[in-house]
């Protein structure tokens, strides 16, 4: 039988069994990765990209798609030259902060929060600046 202080600490034990059901029904991971995408696609040069997660599945997804919008070329390492004329669409302006102590003793709940953003780049111009 669970105490009544870890329930109190951790919430109903039935808590985490609901949330991943909720999770897989609605396919809630399934879709962040296009819709960070098609969020960064709609961008204006100069424009932010701003994503708050509060779990670590979703954290890795944001995470992930975001250093993959970032990332120049994607040749093989073993390539002497690019050939894949791959270039970054966005820049990775703040990486996985978490709340900081004033906030957390004013709003608890953003303990588990992390936030991202990333920075929409102009189109690369072949034989210009970017």
């Amino acid at each position: 039988m669970i105490t009544a202080v870890r329930r109190a600490e951790n919430g109903h034990p039935a808590k985490r069994i609901f949330q991943a059901i909720r999770i897989e029904v609605n396919d809630e991971l399934g879709i962040l990765e296009g819709a960070f995408r098609a969020a960064a696609a709609h961008l204006a040069p100069g424009g932010r990209l701003v994503i708050i997660t509060f779990h670590s599945l979703e954290d890795r997804i944001a995470k992930n798609t975001l250093r993959e919008l970032a990332r120049g070329c994607i040749c093989p390492p073993e390539l002497p030259v690019c050939v894949c004329h791959h270039h970054p669409e966005v820049r990775l302006l703040v990486k996985g902060r978490k709340a900081g102590k004033h906030e957390l003793s004013e709003n608890s709940r953003a303990k588990s929060a992390k936030l991202r953003v990333a920075e929409k780049l102009p189109p690369f111009e072949e034989g210009g600046a970017a």
